[in-house]
């Protein structure tokens, strides 16, 4: 993408729930995998099209809006063992860098606070397009994911299994696809 049409980017975007999915991918019994997503966050962003590294990011998830189509295991996730979302009940992410990589590719680091326990992580994005809505929106999409260790966030529950080896692995990748809606 030129700088010129990266400019024309340039301003505040919020995240459009309905076309955003904010999800997570977590190792079971060692042996699978158990996608989920969560369905209610808000999210605002300042892109620089002329300065990438002046955007900034700042997002708020319900933790209780945890889904992985399990109702018994949401409701387990959304307990202490795991985020204990009555408690804190928002994780949070606000971006303290953004650092181009290519035309189309950016690292965003910031901060991830996760059951009241904050660490910096770097998150790579592609840049996929921007378009004009038939309602005149103009959207600019990205997709990105990090891997996080739920530990480094005091979300330490396990059980072993019988054979050997732990109930629920201990990275996380998180996965973001993203469509924001420029504000006028």
């Amino acid at each position: 993408m030129t700088t010129t049409a990266l400019a024309e980017l340039t301003g505040d975007y919020v995240l459009d729930p309905v076309h955003t999915r904010i999800g997570f991918v977590a190792r079971h019994a060692m042996v699978t995998k158990v996608r989920g997503a969560f369905g209610r966050f808000e999210g605002t962003a300042h892109l620089d099209g002329a300065d990438p590294a002046r955007s900034t990011v700042q997002v708020v998830i319900k933790a209780e809006s945890i889904d992985t189509g399990v109702e018994q295991r949401d409701q387990h996730l959304r307990a202490n063992d795991f985020l204990d979302a009555p408690t804190f009940p928002d994780i949070t992410f606000r971006s303290t860098s953004v650092e181009p990589r290519s035309d189309t590719e950016y690292r965003v680091t910031g901060d991830l606070t996760i059951k009241g326990t904050t660490r910096p992580v770097g998150i790579d994005f592609e840049y996929t397009g921007n378009a004009v809505d038939p309602y005149g929106n103009r959207r600019v999409g990205l997709e990105g994911s990090v891997t996080i260790s739920r530990k480094d966030f005091g979300v330490t529950w396990n059980a072993a299994l019988e054979g050997g080896g732990v109930l629920v692995g201990d990275k996380v990748v998180l996965e973001f696809d993203i469509s924001a809606i420029k504000q006028d």
